[in-house]
């Protein structure tokens, strides 16, 4: 089953986990939505700034660190995917919590992982 992702934290440096991912995903069949802070394009996809609302996300992957995404909580939220996952470095007690308060999923995990051992 093919899942849209939207990838907090998108970037175009493809020494990046984030820009990695974008790939994976595609390469996985996965639909994607990047959006981060500088403009650009991964994957064939435009970066968007975190203005606009997808009602349609399966999951967000995050790949902003821990002490920036407060800025992010009410954008991650009203997107109410029906998952969230915390990459390494982005764990977050916090967001987690609101995160199941509103019935979403709240993984910590690693995206790439999960898609080379088939969890995605």
């Amino acid at each position: 089953m093919k899942k849209k992702t939207l990838i907090l934290g998108a970037t175009t440096n493809p020494q990046r986990y984030a820009y990695l991912a974008a790939q994976r995903l595609t390469q996985h069949g996965h639909p994607i939505v990047n959006v981060g802070i500088k403009s650009g394009e991964v994957a064939g996809v435009p970066i968007e700034q975190p203005e606009t609302i997808h009602s349609d996300i399966d999951t967000i992957t995050l790949y902003v660190g821990t002490a920036n995404q407060q800025a992010y909580y009410d954008y991650i939220l009203k997107t109410n995917p029906k998952r969230i996952i915390f990459n390494p470095g982005t764990e977050n007690p916090e967001l987690e919590s609101l995160a199941k308060e509103k019935g979403m999923e709240a993984i910590v995990a690693c995206t790439l992982v999960m898609l080379s051992t088939g969890q995605y």
